[in-house]
Protein backbone atom coordinates (compact mmCIF):
# COMPACT_ATOMS: atom_id res chain seq x y z
CA UNK A 1 0.00 0.00 0.00
CA UNK A 2 2.92 2.33 0.90
CA UNK A 3 4.38 1.95 -2.62
CA UNK A 4 1.05 2.66 -4.30
CA UNK A 5 1.26 5.77 -2.76
CA UNK A 6 5.21 6.77 -2.95
CA UNK A 7 3.99 5.83 -6.77
CA UNK A 8 0.95 8.13 -6.74
CA UNK A 9 2.57 10.70 -4.78
CA UNK A 10 4.16 12.84 -7.38
CA UNK A 11 1.04 12.52 -9.81
CA UNK A 12 -0.97 14.09 -6.92
CA UNK A 13 1.60 17.11 -6.14
CA UNK A 14 1.15 18.12 -9.82
CA UNK A 15 -2.59 17.73 -10.16
CA UNK A 16 -2.68 20.10 -6.68
CA UNK A 17 -0.34 22.67 -8.58
CA UNK A 18 -1.98 22.95 -11.75
CA UNK A 19 -5.21 23.13 -10.61
CA UNK A 20 -4.06 25.84 -8.07
CA UNK A 21 -2.79 27.68 -11.04
CA UNK A 22 -5.97 27.54 -12.91
CA UNK A 23 -7.45 28.91 -9.89
CA UNK A 24 -5.00 31.81 -9.35
CA UNK A 25 -5.38 32.44 -13.11
CA UNK A 26 -9.33 32.86 -12.95
CA UNK A 27 -8.56 34.95 -9.52
CA UNK A 28 -6.42 37.26 -11.19
CA UNK A 29 -8.44 37.40 -14.55
CA UNK A 30 -11.70 38.65 -12.00
CA UNK A 31 -10.16 41.55 -10.89
CA UNK A 32 -10.76 45.14 -12.13
CA UNK A 33 -8.41 46.52 -14.94
CA UNK A 34 -8.21 42.96 -16.22
CA UNK A 35 -6.04 41.71 -13.70
CA UNK A 36 -3.13 44.87 -13.23
CA UNK A 37 -4.38 46.24 -10.20
CA UNK A 38 -2.54 44.69 -7.11
CA UNK A 39 -3.87 42.73 -3.91
CA UNK A 40 -5.22 44.59 -0.87
CA UNK A 41 -2.53 46.12 0.27
CA UNK A 42 -2.92 49.80 -0.54
CA UNK A 43 0.49 51.39 -1.83
CA UNK A 44 1.89 54.68 -0.72
CA UNK A 45 0.53 57.23 -2.91
CA UNK A 46 -3.17 56.00 -2.12
CA UNK A 47 -2.54 56.35 1.66
CA UNK A 48 -1.00 59.51 1.07
CA UNK A 49 -4.09 60.49 -0.70
CA UNK A 50 -6.29 59.20 1.68
CA UNK A 51 -4.31 61.22 4.83
CA UNK A 52 -4.45 64.26 2.79
CA UNK A 53 -8.50 63.36 2.34
CA UNK A 54 -9.13 63.19 5.87
CA UNK A 55 -6.32 65.64 7.61
CA UNK A 56 -5.65 68.51 5.21
CA UNK A 57 -6.96 72.19 6.53
CA UNK A 58 -8.50 73.15 3.23
CA UNK A 59 -10.72 70.93 0.87
CA UNK A 60 -8.57 69.54 -2.47
CA UNK A 61 -9.85 68.10 -5.51
CA UNK A 62 -8.08 64.36 -5.09
CA UNK A 63 -9.15 63.71 -8.82
CA UNK A 64 -6.46 66.89 -9.98
CA UNK A 65 -4.12 65.46 -7.00
CA UNK A 66 -3.67 62.20 -8.79
CA UNK A 67 -3.70 63.44 -12.44
CA UNK A 68 -0.71 65.70 -11.40
CA UNK A 69 0.98 62.53 -9.67
CA UNK A 70 0.36 60.62 -12.21
CA UNK A 71 1.67 63.08 -14.43
CA UNK A 72 5.20 63.22 -12.77
CA UNK A 73 5.40 59.38 -12.71
CA UNK A 74 5.29 59.82 -16.52
CA UNK A 75 7.55 62.13 -16.47
CA UNK A 76 10.41 59.83 -15.42
CA UNK A 77 9.86 57.21 -18.30
CA UNK A 78 10.72 57.89 -21.45
CA UNK A 79 9.43 60.75 -23.32
CA UNK A 80 6.39 59.01 -25.27
CA UNK A 81 4.86 57.85 -22.19
CA UNK A 82 2.26 60.28 -21.38
CA UNK A 83 -0.78 60.66 -19.08
CA UNK A 84 -4.40 61.24 -21.18
CA UNK A 85 -7.56 63.13 -19.27
CA UNK A 86 -9.89 62.62 -20.72
CA UNK A 87 -10.64 64.60 -23.45
CA UNK A 88 -7.35 64.07 -24.63
CA UNK A 89 -8.01 60.42 -24.67
CA UNK A 90 -10.68 61.37 -26.59
CA UNK A 91 -9.48 63.44 -29.24
CA UNK A 92 -6.42 61.07 -29.43
CA UNK A 93 -8.91 58.36 -30.85
CA UNK A 94 -10.89 60.79 -32.83
CA UNK A 95 -7.73 61.92 -35.16
CA UNK A 96 -6.52 58.38 -35.83
CA UNK A 97 -10.37 56.59 -35.86
CA UNK A 98 -11.13 58.55 -39.71
CA UNK A 99 -13.98 60.32 -38.34
CA UNK A 100 -15.35 62.57 -35.51
CA UNK A 101 -19.32 64.17 -34.64
CA UNK A 102 -19.49 67.62 -35.78
CA UNK A 103 -21.32 69.73 -38.40
CA UNK A 104 -18.71 68.94 -41.01
CA UNK A 105 -17.52 72.50 -41.61
CA UNK A 106 -13.58 74.19 -41.97
CA UNK A 107 -13.04 77.29 -40.62
CA UNK A 108 -10.38 79.93 -39.93
CA UNK A 109 -9.73 82.21 -37.08
CA UNK A 110 -9.04 85.69 -38.30
CA UNK A 111 -8.22 87.78 -35.50
CA UNK A 112 -11.22 87.98 -34.05
CA UNK A 113 -13.59 86.13 -36.63
CA UNK A 114 -14.54 82.86 -37.56
CA UNK A 115 -14.96 82.77 -40.83
CA UNK A 116 -15.72 79.15 -43.05
CA UNK A 117 -13.60 78.57 -45.42
CA UNK A 118 -14.83 74.88 -46.26
CA UNK A 119 -18.26 72.89 -46.28
CA UNK A 120 -18.52 69.36 -46.50
CA UNK A 121 -20.05 68.01 -49.76
CA UNK A 122 -23.50 66.31 -48.13
CA UNK A 123 -23.00 66.71 -45.09
CA UNK A 124 -25.05 68.52 -41.93
CA UNK A 125 -23.34 71.97 -43.15
CA UNK A 126 -24.65 71.92 -46.71
CA UNK A 127 -27.83 70.20 -45.59
CA UNK A 128 -28.77 72.80 -43.57
CA UNK A 129 -27.44 75.84 -46.01
CA UNK A 130 -24.05 77.06 -45.05
CA UNK A 131 -21.76 78.37 -47.12
CA UNK A 132 -18.27 79.18 -47.69
CA UNK A 133 -17.78 82.71 -46.30
CA UNK A 134 -20.72 82.83 -43.67
CA UNK A 135 -18.91 83.96 -40.09
CA UNK A 136 -20.14 82.36 -36.66
CA UNK A 137 -20.92 84.68 -34.39
CA UNK A 138 -22.89 82.92 -31.35
CA UNK A 139 -23.03 78.83 -31.22
CA UNK A 140 -25.93 78.19 -28.87
CA UNK A 141 -25.69 80.84 -26.34
CA UNK A 142 -21.77 81.24 -26.61
CA UNK A 143 -20.85 84.64 -28.23
CA UNK A 144 -17.79 84.14 -30.64
CA UNK A 145 -17.51 87.86 -32.45
CA UNK A 146 -15.40 90.17 -31.33
CA UNK A 147 -13.78 88.25 -28.43
CA UNK A 148 -10.46 86.58 -28.35
CA UNK A 149 -11.61 82.98 -28.65
CA UNK A 150 -9.19 79.63 -28.11
CA UNK A 151 -9.77 77.32 -31.40
CA UNK A 152 -9.99 74.80 -28.83
CA UNK A 153 -12.93 76.55 -26.85
CA UNK A 154 -14.91 76.84 -30.57
CA UNK A 155 -13.84 72.98 -31.52
CA UNK A 156 -15.63 71.99 -28.45
CA UNK A 157 -18.43 74.40 -28.74
CA UNK A 158 -19.22 73.40 -32.65
CA UNK A 159 -18.70 69.34 -32.04
CA UNK A 160 -21.07 67.20 -30.24
CA UNK A 161 -22.55 63.77 -30.09
CA UNK A 162 -24.13 62.49 -32.96
CA UNK A 163 -27.81 63.27 -33.32
CA UNK A 164 -28.01 66.63 -31.34
CA UNK A 165 -29.02 70.37 -32.60
CA UNK A 166 -26.26 72.98 -32.60
CA UNK A 167 -27.87 76.74 -33.00
CA UNK A 168 -25.76 78.61 -35.22
CA UNK A 169 -26.12 82.35 -35.72
CA UNK A 170 -24.47 83.26 -38.74
CA UNK A 171 -23.44 86.64 -40.26
CA UNK A 172 -23.68 86.60 -44.34
CA UNK A 173 -24.02 89.62 -46.57
CA UNK A 174 -24.57 91.87 -43.52
CA UNK A 175 -27.57 89.66 -42.81
CA UNK A 176 -27.77 87.61 -39.12
CA UNK A 177 -29.00 84.41 -39.88
CA UNK A 178 -29.81 81.92 -37.03
CA UNK A 179 -28.98 77.94 -38.43
CA UNK A 180 -29.90 74.82 -36.84
CA UNK A 181 -27.58 72.24 -37.67
CA UNK A 182 -27.66 68.38 -36.68
CA UNK A 183 -24.18 67.16 -35.65
CA UNK A 184 -23.51 63.89 -37.88
CA UNK A 185 -20.29 61.61 -38.31
CA UNK A 186 -17.68 63.56 -39.94
CA UNK A 187 -15.10 61.66 -42.29
CA UNK A 188 -11.58 62.52 -41.77
CA UNK A 189 -9.53 61.18 -44.74
CA UNK A 190 -5.57 60.29 -44.30
CA UNK A 191 -4.72 60.07 -47.60
CA UNK A 192 -4.98 63.58 -47.96
CA UNK A 193 -3.68 64.02 -51.82
CA UNK A 194 -3.07 62.12 -54.73
CA UNK A 195 -2.91 62.40 -58.61
CA UNK A 196 -0.73 62.11 -61.53
CA UNK A 197 2.49 64.10 -61.65
CA UNK A 198 3.37 62.72 -65.41
CA UNK A 199 2.11 59.97 -67.49
CA UNK A 200 4.05 57.56 -65.39
CA UNK A 201 4.59 58.78 -61.90
CA UNK A 202 1.94 59.05 -59.22
CA UNK A 203 1.64 60.96 -56.04
CA UNK A 204 0.51 60.00 -52.52
CA UNK A 205 0.78 62.10 -49.52
CA UNK A 206 -0.28 60.83 -46.32
CA UNK A 207 -1.27 62.95 -43.13
CA UNK A 208 -0.90 60.06 -40.61
CA UNK A 209 -1.52 56.65 -40.10
CA UNK A 210 -4.68 56.05 -38.64
CA UNK A 211 -7.54 53.30 -38.53
CA UNK A 212 -8.62 53.60 -42.39
CA UNK A 213 -5.17 54.82 -44.08
CA UNK A 214 -4.77 51.03 -45.45
CA UNK A 215 -8.02 51.17 -46.67
CA UNK A 216 -7.89 54.63 -48.48
CA UNK A 217 -4.34 53.94 -49.88
CA UNK A 218 -5.48 50.64 -51.63
CA UNK A 219 -8.55 52.74 -53.02
CA UNK A 220 -6.04 55.48 -54.29
CA UNK A 221 -3.53 53.19 -55.91
CA UNK A 222 -6.56 51.18 -57.55
CA UNK A 223 -7.30 54.65 -59.31
CA UNK A 224 -4.20 55.58 -60.30
CA UNK A 225 -3.17 52.28 -61.96
CA UNK A 226 -5.86 52.68 -64.57
CA UNK A 227 -4.37 56.32 -64.62
CA UNK A 228 -1.38 54.58 -65.83
CA UNK A 229 0.61 54.44 -62.55
CA UNK A 230 4.01 52.50 -63.17
CA UNK A 231 6.46 54.95 -60.67
CA UNK A 232 5.45 56.16 -57.25
CA UNK A 233 6.01 59.46 -54.97
CA UNK A 234 5.38 58.64 -51.39
CA UNK A 235 5.05 61.61 -49.34
CA UNK A 236 5.50 61.01 -45.72
CA UNK A 237 7.02 64.67 -44.70
CA UNK A 238 5.26 65.67 -41.57
CA UNK A 239 3.81 62.15 -40.79
CA UNK A 240 3.80 61.94 -36.94
CA UNK A 241 2.57 58.25 -37.10
CA UNK A 242 -0.52 56.65 -35.57
CA UNK A 243 -1.19 52.80 -35.79
CA UNK A 244 1.80 49.97 -36.37
CA UNK A 245 -0.75 48.29 -38.47
CA UNK A 246 -1.81 50.70 -40.86
CA UNK A 247 1.96 51.31 -41.75
CA UNK A 248 2.96 47.63 -42.06
CA UNK A 249 0.01 46.84 -44.35
CA UNK A 250 1.16 49.49 -46.32
CA UNK A 251 4.34 47.95 -46.74
CA UNK A 252 3.35 44.79 -47.42
CA UNK A 253 2.07 46.40 -50.84
CA UNK A 254 5.57 47.53 -51.81
CA UNK A 255 7.78 44.43 -50.79
CA UNK A 256 7.23 40.70 -51.97
CA UNK A 257 7.47 37.07 -50.39
CA UNK A 258 7.31 36.96 -46.74
CA UNK A 259 9.77 39.70 -45.96
CA UNK A 260 10.02 40.97 -42.48
CA UNK A 261 8.54 44.17 -42.01
CA UNK A 262 9.68 45.04 -38.74
CA UNK A 263 9.82 43.46 -35.03
CA UNK A 264 9.15 44.49 -31.76
CA UNK A 265 10.84 43.44 -28.40
CA UNK A 266 10.59 44.88 -24.90
CA UNK A 267 11.84 43.99 -21.32
CA UNK A 268 7.85 42.76 -20.95
CA UNK A 269 7.26 42.05 -24.39
CA UNK A 270 8.51 39.01 -25.73
CA UNK A 271 9.85 39.28 -29.63
CA UNK A 272 7.47 39.69 -32.45
CA UNK A 273 7.84 39.71 -35.81
CA UNK A 274 5.65 41.53 -38.96
CA UNK A 275 6.06 39.90 -42.50
CA UNK A 276 4.74 40.47 -45.75
CA UNK A 277 2.05 37.75 -46.04
CA UNK A 278 -0.41 38.70 -49.47
CA UNK A 279 1.21 39.83 -52.64
CA UNK A 280 1.09 43.39 -53.07
CA UNK A 281 -0.50 45.88 -55.33
CA UNK A 282 3.23 47.70 -55.76
CA UNK A 283 6.13 45.24 -55.07
CA UNK A 284 7.61 45.95 -58.78
CA UNK A 285 7.07 49.70 -60.10
CA UNK A 286 9.84 52.72 -59.42
CA UNK A 287 9.83 53.86 -56.09
CA UNK A 288 10.42 57.07 -54.05
CA UNK A 289 9.44 57.91 -50.44
CA UNK A 290 9.81 61.70 -48.94
CA UNK A 291 10.90 62.16 -45.28
CA UNK A 292 11.61 65.22 -42.86
CA UNK A 293 12.25 65.66 -39.37
CA UNK A 294 8.51 65.69 -38.47
CA UNK A 295 8.23 61.73 -40.27
CA UNK A 296 8.07 59.66 -37.26
CA UNK A 297 7.23 56.31 -35.82
CA UNK A 298 4.93 54.38 -38.41
CA UNK A 299 6.78 56.56 -40.61
CA UNK A 300 9.73 54.98 -39.95
CA UNK A 301 8.80 51.75 -39.90
CA UNK A 302 7.21 52.13 -43.72
CA UNK A 303 10.38 53.78 -45.27
CA UNK A 304 12.48 51.72 -42.53
CA UNK A 305 11.73 48.50 -43.85
CA UNK A 306 11.70 49.90 -47.77
CA UNK A 307 15.24 51.06 -47.02
CA UNK A 308 16.54 48.17 -45.95
CA UNK A 309 14.96 46.42 -48.67
CA UNK A 310 16.49 48.53 -51.50
CA UNK A 311 12.76 48.67 -52.18
CA UNK A 312 12.72 52.39 -52.26
CA UNK A 313 15.04 55.60 -52.63
CA UNK A 314 14.34 57.42 -49.45
CA UNK A 315 14.67 61.05 -50.52
CA UNK A 316 14.59 64.52 -47.92
CA UNK A 317 15.78 65.20 -44.38
CA UNK A 318 16.69 62.73 -41.29
CA UNK A 319 13.50 61.64 -39.89
CA UNK A 320 12.05 62.39 -36.16
CA UNK A 321 14.16 59.07 -34.58
CA UNK A 322 11.08 57.24 -32.59
CA UNK A 323 11.50 53.51 -32.28
CA UNK A 324 9.33 52.72 -29.39
CA UNK A 325 5.85 51.78 -29.65
CA UNK A 326 3.11 52.69 -27.29
CA UNK A 327 -0.32 51.05 -25.87
CA UNK A 328 -3.09 52.78 -24.37
CA UNK A 329 -4.39 51.83 -21.07
CA UNK A 330 -7.51 53.17 -20.13
CA UNK A 331 -7.82 54.04 -16.52
CA UNK A 332 -11.30 53.86 -14.28
CA UNK A 333 -11.69 58.05 -14.05
CA UNK A 334 -12.06 57.83 -18.45
CA UNK A 335 -8.47 59.11 -18.73
CA UNK A 336 -5.58 56.22 -19.89
CA UNK A 337 -1.84 55.86 -20.23
CA UNK A 338 0.28 55.41 -22.99
CA UNK A 339 2.55 53.74 -22.51
CA UNK A 340 6.12 52.40 -24.26
CA UNK A 341 6.12 49.42 -24.19
CA UNK A 342 8.59 47.51 -26.70
CA UNK A 343 11.12 49.06 -28.83
CA UNK A 344 10.61 48.27 -33.23
CA UNK A 345 13.15 47.65 -35.06
CA UNK A 346 13.92 47.38 -38.87
CA UNK A 347 14.21 44.31 -40.70
CA UNK A 348 18.10 44.69 -40.45
CA UNK A 349 17.79 45.15 -36.59
CA UNK A 350 18.28 48.99 -36.07
CA UNK A 351 16.74 51.00 -33.60
CA UNK A 352 16.23 54.32 -34.97
CA UNK A 353 15.28 55.56 -31.91
CA UNK A 354 17.28 59.20 -30.68
CA UNK A 355 18.95 59.00 -27.11
CA UNK A 356 16.83 60.78 -24.06
CA UNK A 357 18.60 59.91 -21.48
CA UNK A 358 19.22 63.83 -21.14
CA UNK A 359 15.09 64.74 -20.07
CA UNK A 360 12.27 65.31 -22.38
CA UNK A 361 13.18 69.28 -22.92
CA UNK A 362 16.78 68.40 -24.78
CA UNK A 363 14.86 65.47 -26.74
CA UNK A 364 12.32 67.88 -28.07
CA UNK A 365 14.52 70.79 -28.64
CA UNK A 366 16.89 68.46 -30.76
CA UNK A 367 14.62 68.90 -33.37
CA UNK A 368 14.49 72.73 -33.51
CA UNK A 369 18.84 71.92 -33.31
CA UNK A 370 19.28 70.36 -36.61
CA UNK A 371 17.57 74.03 -37.87
CA UNK A 372 20.20 75.67 -35.96
CA UNK A 373 23.25 74.07 -36.19
CA UNK A 374 22.56 73.05 -40.09
CA UNK A 375 21.48 69.87 -40.61
CA UNK A 376 18.25 70.80 -42.06
CA UNK A 377 20.22 72.86 -44.51
CA UNK A 378 23.32 70.85 -45.84
CA UNK A 379 24.10 67.48 -46.36
CA UNK A 380 27.42 67.53 -44.72
CA UNK A 381 26.23 68.24 -41.07
CA UNK A 382 23.68 65.50 -41.48
CA UNK A 383 25.63 62.28 -40.82
CA UNK A 384 24.33 60.31 -37.91
CA UNK A 385 26.92 56.97 -37.04
CA UNK A 386 26.05 55.23 -34.23
CA UNK A 387 29.00 53.20 -34.99
CA UNK A 388 27.21 49.40 -35.78
CA UNK A 389 27.16 48.91 -39.62
CA UNK A 390 24.39 47.37 -41.40
CA UNK A 391 24.24 46.12 -44.66
CA UNK A 392 21.66 45.77 -46.35
CA UNK A 393 20.91 42.80 -50.03
CA UNK A 394 22.47 45.51 -52.40
CA UNK A 395 25.47 45.99 -50.33
CA UNK A 396 24.47 49.55 -48.74
CA UNK A 397 25.68 50.40 -45.51
CA UNK A 398 23.19 52.14 -43.60
CA UNK A 399 23.26 53.15 -39.29
CA UNK A 400 20.41 53.51 -36.69
CA UNK A 401 20.35 55.63 -33.65
CA UNK A 402 19.09 59.06 -35.09
CA UNK A 403 15.89 58.36 -37.45
CA UNK A 404 15.82 57.61 -41.38
CA UNK A 405 18.75 58.95 -42.54
CA UNK A 406 17.51 59.45 -46.87
CA UNK A 407 19.54 57.87 -49.51
CA UNK A 408 19.48 61.64 -50.62
CA UNK A 409 19.63 64.59 -48.77
CA UNK A 410 17.68 67.63 -49.83
CA UNK A 411 17.94 70.43 -47.76
CA UNK A 412 15.83 73.38 -46.66
CA UNK A 413 15.60 76.12 -48.77
CA UNK A 414 18.34 78.89 -47.93
CA UNK A 415 16.09 81.51 -49.46
CA UNK A 416 15.37 83.71 -46.17
CA UNK A 417 11.78 85.46 -46.00
CA UNK A 418 12.09 89.09 -45.26
CA UNK A 419 10.91 90.17 -41.72
CA UNK A 420 7.70 91.78 -43.69
CA UNK A 421 6.44 88.21 -45.34
CA UNK A 422 6.86 86.57 -42.34
CA UNK A 423 4.52 89.06 -40.01
CA UNK A 424 2.11 88.78 -42.50
CA UNK A 425 2.22 85.23 -42.34
CA UNK A 426 2.10 84.85 -38.43
CA UNK A 427 -0.17 87.20 -37.60
CA UNK A 428 -2.84 85.71 -40.63
CA UNK A 429 -3.31 88.48 -42.79
CA UNK A 430 -2.02 86.46 -45.82
CA UNK A 431 -4.62 83.92 -45.30
CA UNK A 432 -7.07 86.93 -44.66
CA UNK A 433 -6.43 88.02 -48.10
CA UNK A 434 -6.09 85.10 -50.14
CA UNK A 435 -9.14 83.31 -48.32
CA UNK A 436 -11.26 87.02 -49.51
CA UNK A 437 -9.93 87.31 -52.93
CA UNK A 438 -11.08 83.79 -53.57
CA UNK A 439 -14.98 85.24 -52.68
CA UNK A 440 -14.85 87.73 -54.42
CA UNK A 441 -13.31 85.89 -57.71
CA UNK A 442 -15.24 82.52 -57.45
CA UNK A 443 -16.86 83.31 -60.91
CA UNK A 444 -13.44 83.44 -61.95
CA UNK A 445 -12.21 80.27 -61.09
CA UNK A 446 -14.99 78.73 -62.02
CA UNK A 447 -14.08 78.04 -65.71
CA UNK A 448 -10.80 76.14 -64.54
CA UNK A 449 -11.93 72.14 -64.58
CA UNK A 450 -8.54 71.36 -62.39
CA UNK A 451 -5.72 72.63 -60.64
CA UNK A 452 -3.35 71.63 -63.49
CA UNK A 453 -5.70 74.07 -65.92
CA UNK A 454 -5.47 76.71 -63.17
CA UNK A 455 -2.00 76.79 -62.87
CA UNK A 456 -1.63 77.11 -66.35
CA UNK A 457 -3.35 80.18 -67.20
CA UNK A 458 -3.92 81.91 -63.80
CA UNK A 459 -1.47 84.80 -63.08
CA UNK A 460 -1.58 86.14 -59.39
CA UNK A 461 1.71 88.04 -60.01
CA UNK A 462 0.27 90.78 -61.14
CA UNK A 463 -3.30 92.69 -59.98
CA UNK A 464 -3.45 89.88 -56.97
CA UNK A 465 0.29 91.28 -55.90
CA UNK A 466 -1.10 94.29 -56.09
CA UNK A 467 -4.34 94.09 -54.06
CA UNK A 468 -1.48 91.96 -51.35
CA UNK A 469 0.27 94.98 -51.44
CA UNK A 470 -2.11 97.18 -50.59
CA UNK A 471 -3.81 94.77 -48.02
CA UNK A 472 -0.40 94.96 -46.28
CA UNK A 473 -0.30 98.59 -45.96
CA UNK A 474 -2.64 97.94 -43.28
CA UNK A 475 -0.51 96.57 -41.44
CA UNK A 476 1.74 98.92 -42.04
CA UNK A 477 3.75 96.78 -43.98
CA UNK A 478 5.54 98.25 -47.10
CA UNK A 479 6.09 95.00 -49.78
CA UNK A 480 7.13 97.39 -52.50
CA UNK A 481 10.74 96.15 -52.07
CA UNK A 482 10.59 92.96 -52.06
CA UNK A 483 13.13 91.02 -54.03
CA UNK A 484 11.67 89.06 -57.19
CA UNK A 485 12.38 85.59 -55.82
CA UNK A 486 10.97 86.11 -52.76
CA UNK A 487 7.51 87.70 -55.05
CA UNK A 488 7.40 84.70 -57.32
CA UNK A 489 7.45 82.14 -53.85
CA UNK A 490 4.36 84.44 -52.35
CA UNK A 491 2.73 84.03 -55.43
CA UNK A 492 2.89 80.87 -55.73
CA UNK A 493 1.49 80.08 -51.96
CA UNK A 494 -1.44 82.58 -53.03
CA UNK A 495 -2.02 80.33 -55.77
CA UNK A 496 -1.58 77.00 -53.89
CA UNK A 497 -4.11 78.27 -51.31
CA UNK A 498 -6.74 78.92 -53.64
CA UNK A 499 -6.57 76.03 -55.45
CA UNK A 500 -7.04 74.36 -51.88
CA UNK A 501 -10.39 76.25 -51.50
CA UNK A 502 -11.92 75.06 -54.94
CA UNK A 503 -10.15 71.10 -54.91
CA UNK A 504 -8.87 70.89 -51.23
CA UNK A 505 -5.65 69.78 -49.55
CA UNK A 506 -5.07 67.54 -53.66
CA UNK A 507 -5.24 70.99 -55.25
CA UNK A 508 -3.45 72.19 -52.78
CA UNK A 509 -0.51 70.14 -53.20
CA UNK A 510 -0.41 69.98 -56.81
CA UNK A 511 0.22 73.54 -57.33
CA UNK A 512 2.65 73.88 -54.28
CA UNK A 513 4.74 70.65 -55.31
CA UNK A 514 5.09 72.31 -58.98
CA UNK A 515 7.86 74.55 -57.02
CA UNK A 516 8.58 71.73 -54.12
CA UNK A 517 12.61 71.15 -54.80
CA UNK A 518 11.87 67.42 -53.04
CA UNK A 519 9.51 66.40 -55.22
CA UNK A 520 11.43 67.99 -57.86
CA UNK A 521 14.25 65.67 -56.92
CA UNK A 522 11.95 62.51 -56.76
CA UNK A 523 10.48 62.80 -59.85
CA UNK A 524 13.96 63.60 -61.60
CA UNK A 525 15.39 60.18 -60.16
CA UNK A 526 12.42 58.05 -61.03
CA UNK A 527 13.29 59.00 -64.79
CA UNK A 528 17.15 58.33 -64.40
CA UNK A 529 17.10 55.24 -61.96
Amino acid sequence: MKKKFEVWLPLLFSLVMILGMFIGYKLRGAQPNGGFAKSGRSTALEEALEIIRQKYVDSVKLDTLEANAIREMMDELDPHSVYLPPMDLKETNEALSGKFEGIGVEYNQIRDTVNITYVLKGGPSEKAGLKIGDQIIKVNDSLLAGKKTSSTTVRNLIRGEKGTVVNLQILRDKALLNVPVTRNNIPTPTLVAAYMINKEAGYIKLDKFGSTTYREFMETMERLKKEGLTELVLDLRGNPGGYMEQAIDIADEFLSGDKLVVYTQGTNSPKKEYRCKRPGIFETGKLTVLVDELSASASEILSGALQDWDRATIIGRRTFGKGLVQEIFPLSDGSALKLTVSRYYTPLGRSIQRPYNKGRKVYMDEIWERYANGQAYFADSNKVHTGKQYKTPGGRILYGGGGIMPDVFVGLDTSKTSKEINRLFFNGAFTDFVFHYYLNNQKVMEPYTSPVSFSQAFDPGKAMWQQFVSRAQKDTVNLTHIPEAEKLRVSNRMEAYLARFKWRDSGYYQILNLTDSVVLKAVDLLKTK
